[in-house]
């Protein structure tokens, strides 16, 4: 499934930094950064519980958001770019 992840990480004060650098960090994981507080991850259904449980476990429930879009399997249909940086295909070539 293909789902994109867009958090708010409230940084007003030092122990915020640590949790937005963290949820960045896990979000890292599991798919690519397309904008600066928002990722798109290819995921299978238990890797989407673990990501969900991870980051629920960092951030502060007060403060703090997260929010999945689950765009399913036929999301490329689903998915239009226009602009800056070239579109993130989870699913195209890997070159290293």
């Amino acid at each position: 499934m293909y789902v994109l992840v867009t958090y708010d990480v409230s940084t007003e004060d030092k122990a915020g930094a640590g949790r937005l650098r963290r949820v960045a960090k896990i979000c890292t994981r599991y798919g690519q950064r397309v904008q600066f507080s928002v990722f798109e991850c290819l995921v299978d259904p238990a890797q989407y519980e673990s990501m969900k449980h991870e980051l629920r476990s960092v951030i502060d429930e007060e403060s703090d958001s997260l929010r999945f879009y689950n765009l399913g399997k036929r999301w490329q249909g689903r998915v239009d770019h226009i602009g800056a940086k070239a579109p993130y295909n989870p699913e195209g070539t890997l070159l290293v």
